[in-house]
């Protein structure tokens, strides 16, 4: 392998520590810790485990975690009711629901009604629509993890073009803007592009976010370039695949994420972070 890894878990504690050190500022100044409300709805096993770890990083920086478990058959209007109250709540800077939530819910009304000051995911349209006119506030955890990974490795964005495999809502679409802010040309690609590997073969700076394990072919890559694999994918043999074909890939690249171990990281340490820009910057105590 000659590309250099990148590694999430490192560069996430990082973050982290930073968070650490800004939650002890406030109460040195006699402030409040920031708050975090997680809501989980039903039983799936991965939102259980993704929901415990963004506790335990609470506690490890901090920031108050307030956890609402609630069971399989709540109500539309009880989840709505709760993130209501949410939102009158002072003690809450960020308000996070765990989706996916179960088939009898609508999780569209429920994210447009959290405060758009206390959306640390990232996702109300008011935030998504700051992103866009170049004013961003609380920005979407993954997309915003992904640049303080190419921020670590001193990435030159202008000049340079970066091409976007996957335009979901929650890193495709906010990933564009992101490139787009720091002056790098974006190209976004998605179902219905003919000739993936063209465009890949392009990419200096290349983001997989399609959730399709090996999607991306090896021997696509441009050489030199950064590849970044945001795709989690769980194999029938119960191993963890990227979105892209790793052991080819990190040949031709100059640096590449692992997967695990790389993006995944990054998303908790982001949520944090907003956490405590929502509390420092977004309200007042």
């Amino acid at each position: 392998m000659s590309a250099k890894l990148i590694n999430g878990k490192e560069i996430a504690a990082q973050v982290r520590q930073q968070v650490a050190a800004g939650v002890e500022a406030r109460k040195q100044k006699g402030l409040r810790a920031p708050g975090l409300a997680v809501v989980l709805v039903g039983n799936d096993p991965a939102s259980r485990v993704y929901v415990g770890n963004k506790i335990k990083a609470c506690e490890e920086t901090g920031i108050l975690s307030l956890s609402y478990d609630l069971p399989e058959d709540t109500s539309q209007d009880a989840l709505e009711a709760l993130v209501d109250e949410l939102n009158e709540n002072p003690a809450v800077d960020g308000i996070l629901v765990q989706l996916p939530l179960p088939s009898h819910l609508d999780a569209d009304p429920i994210l447009v009604k959290i405060r758009p000051d206390k959306d640390v995911d990232g996702f109300h349209p008011y935030n998504i629509g700051r992103l866009m006119q170049r004013k961003p506030t609380l920005r979407p955890c993954t997309p915003a993890g992904v640049i303080t990974l190419l921020d670590s490795i001193n990435t030159p964005y202008k000049g340079q073009h970066a091409v976007i495999v996957g335009a979901s809502n929650i890193v495709g679409r906010p990933m564009s803007m992101e490139l787009l802010l720091r002056g790098a040309t974006t190209t976004v690609c998605h179902r219905f592009t003919d000739n993936l590997g063209k465009y890949v073969g392009e990419a200096d700076i290349l983001i997989a976010a399609a959730g399709k394990p090996g999607l991306v072919k090896g021997e696509w890559i441009k050489p030199g370039s950064t590849v970044i694999d945001v795709g989690m994918n769980r194999t029938d043999d119960g191993k963890l695949r990227g979105d892209v074909e790793f052991e080819v890939a990190a040949e031709r690249a100059a640096y590449i994420t692992p997967v695990p171990g790389g993006v995944g990281p990054m998303t908790i340490a982001t949520l944090l972070q907003n956490t405590l820009y929502a509390a420092d910057v977004l309200h007042e105590d």
